[in-house]
């Protein structure tokens, strides 16, 4: 299993050929309080970097974007119910979507912890 960030604040966790997807600690402060969140839906294909789901916050709206191309295999249902889970939690019990991964040598261009601490030192 491997961690990999997008220059979005996207997270994805690649276990074998299905990724899990969310925002970043750094996206969730930016936005604060997420009080709704819009998923795709379950079996949609999209390529990496489509805009596919809207988190909003009682300060902003952000898209949320594919950090690979993929078809989507399961949403996080429970934000629906709950998007403050986001809040608390954005990189576990806070993810937004799984991706069965069409190809894998995207992830090569994603960036890893220390290239994302990086990211954020200059932002």
């Amino acid at each position: 299993m491997s961690l990999k960030y997008t220059e979005d604040h996207e997270w994805i966790k690649i276990e074998g050929d299905i990724a899990t997807v969310g925002i970043t600690l750094h996206a969730q402060d930016a936005l604060g309080d997420v009080v709704f969140v819009e998923l795709p839906e379950v079996g949609s294909s999209h390529e990496q970097k489509d805009a596919i789901g809207v988190v909003e916050s009682v300060k902003a709206a952000a898209d949320v974007y594919m950090p690979v191309s993929g078809e989507i295999t399961e949403v996080n249902e429970a934000l629906q119910d709950d998007p403050s889970v986001i809040n608390s939690d954005p990189l576990n019990a806070g993810w937004f979507f799984k991706i069965k991964l069409s190809d894998a040598s995207q992830l090569d261009a994603l960036l890893d912890q220390t290239a994302y601490d990086e990211l954020l030192k200059n932002a």
